[in-house]
């Protein structure tokens, strides 16, 4: 069996689709940073869609990696022309296999930076796109603050040629194209943050305010940060996937993608050097991201946090057994109904009940096997951008803050590290020593995980949300997660 490449694309088995383009007409035009399975599954597919049309051939990829374990898949894809198998998995058990040939490069910039710097630099490229994750930004959970203290981010500042962060390697790019009389790049992020467009802009300008205060000025005003929302479940690639694509359809993939078959994207129409026609595939262009974004991150994302603990906790280890379960099923509709929704702004377009619906069916999906633990993955990123802001809404309203207080008390009894038939959990968290030293305490002072004001900011000054997440704590302990679901549920 040959491996994918350019060469072996017109011998592929006629199930999987093929690029329709001539690759060798394709050009760069996007240096996408972090690259991984969403990416690849999502920005890459849609322009594959493009270029398939006949357009957007000047708009190709050129992949950044940044993080050790980029360089796996730095060497994997160029082991193969670039070219990679995306393969959606309907509830049905159907499989359809795409090959994906939008990427033309993959630098890890690493062991050499100055050619990622330069490859941003040419003339042609016109964006710059970003999922360097919620983490990846540098920011304060709470105060919302750059982190000027950062170690790598101070020997950038020093040592701009050879930067390590994604800051340092963006903004020296822009750098050398201001001094060549060239407009700078937009930068899109594709991150599941609340506008990600203008944390990014805040972040990045911070940075090269700190290089140089009139460099900073500069960065705010003259680099487009467009706000986007993104949507599509990617679950990690397995071997299984691997083998599968192989004795099913007979493609040799090193790394392809597996992914659900629904996907979204919403995109602020702000670019400085021109954009791909995205809208052409299904991209929605608006002028305000905010409501979409908040839509998802309120209800998808924080449901997917809702899930993640508790389910662990009872010994499921996928999304769908989790929303298999009529108990769950109720306790998640509950959440986004209640307290979730509330929060949300009219959403054009969008009938919530059916959004809302439509998310269980997706995690249900039982083809994709999304794991808990890709979800309970860096929760000190995720929830206090994405569930806090609900409670702390919902408190200022007078409304119902139950369900998420008791998300959060999941979370603390998770971090204790061992499940309820007594199987260790492999807390995955920057924070994790701390987060676990905190959990540890639990049982003897049951408010130290809450006291972390800098997750959690003034929370457990409010009576009615500490009272809350107290109950739910101390029912987990004594009686466990499902009955204290029925509880929560039954209320």
């Amino acid at each position: 069996m040959p491996a994918l490449s350019n060469t072996t694309l017109a011998r592929l088995d006629p199930r999987v689709a093929v690029p329709h383009y001539d690759r060798r007409e394709v050009t760069p035009g996007i240096v996408h940073i972090g690259v991984g399975g969403f990416h690849r599954a999502h920005q890459a597919m849609y322009l594959d869609e493009l270029m398939n049309r006949g357009e957007a051939l000047d708009w190709g990829i050129v992949g950044v990696g940044l993080l050790p374990g980029d360089r796996r898949m730095q060497q994997a894809l160029s082991a193969q022309d670039h070219l990679y198998t995306l393969v959606v998995k309907h509830p049905s058990g159907e499989r359809e296999p795409r090959v994906i040939g939008a990427m033309l490069d993959y630098l890890f910039a690493p062991d050499d930076p100055e050619a990622a710097i330069e490859c941003m630099a040419d003339p042609a490229i016109r964006i710059v796109s970003l999922t360097v994750t919620e983490g990846g930004y540098n920011f304060h959970p709470v105060s919302g603050e750059f982190d000027i203290d950062n170690r790598d981010v101070h020997h950038d500042l020093d040592n701009p040629a050879a930067s390590r962060t994604v800051f340092g390697l963006v903004v020296e790019a822009l750098v050398r194209r201001r001094e060549r009389g060239l407009a700078p790049f937009t930068i899109m992020s594709c991150d599941n943050i609340q506008g990600n467009g203008e944390v990014a802009r805040g972040m990045f300008a911070a940075f090269a305010r700190a290089r140089d205060p009139a460099l900073g000025e500069w960065m705010e005003t003259e680099v487009a940060f467009p706000n986007a929302m993104v949507d599509r479940i990617t679950p990690v690639t397995q071997a299984d996937d691997i083998a599968e694509l192989a004795s099913e359809f007979g493609v040799e993939d090193a790394w392809p993608v597996v992914c659900e078959p629904f996907t979204q994207w919403v995109l602020e129409d702000h670019f400085a050097c021109g954009r791909p026609a995205l809208e052409q595939v299904g991209v929605q262009l608006v002028e305000d991201v905010v409501p979409y974004e908040l839509m998802k991150l309120r209800l998808l994302n924080a449901s997917h946090q809702a899930l993640c603990y508790f389910g662990t906790l009872v010994g499921y280890r996928y999304a769908h057994e989790v929303c298999r379960d009529p108990l769950f099923v109720d306790f998640l509709l509950g959440y986004m109904r209640h307290e979730g929704s509330p929060t949300l702004a009219p959403v054009p377009g969008v009938d919530l009940e059916h959004y809302r619906l439509t998310l269980i069916e997706r995690f249900a999906n039982p083809e994709i096997k999304d794991t808990l633990a890709r979800l309970c993955a860096e929760s000190s990123d995720r929830i206090p951008k994405w569930l806090v802001p609900v409670i702390r809404e919902q408190l200022e309203a007078g409304g119902e803050i139950r369900r998420s207080a008791a998300v959060l008390a999941s979370w603390a009894r998770y971090v204790e590290g061992i499940d309820e038939q007594g199987e260790p959990i492999a807390v995955v968290d920057r924070l994790k020593d701390e987060l676990m030293a905190l959990a540890a305490e639990n049982r003897t002072r049951p408010t130290a995980f809450i006291d972390n004001r800098e997750l959690f900011g003034d929370l457990i000054e409010h009576e009615r949300f500490r009272d809350a997440y107290l109950t739910t704590l101390g029912s987990l302990q004594e009686r466990g997660a499902r009955a204290t679901l029925e509880t929560l549920i039954g209320e």
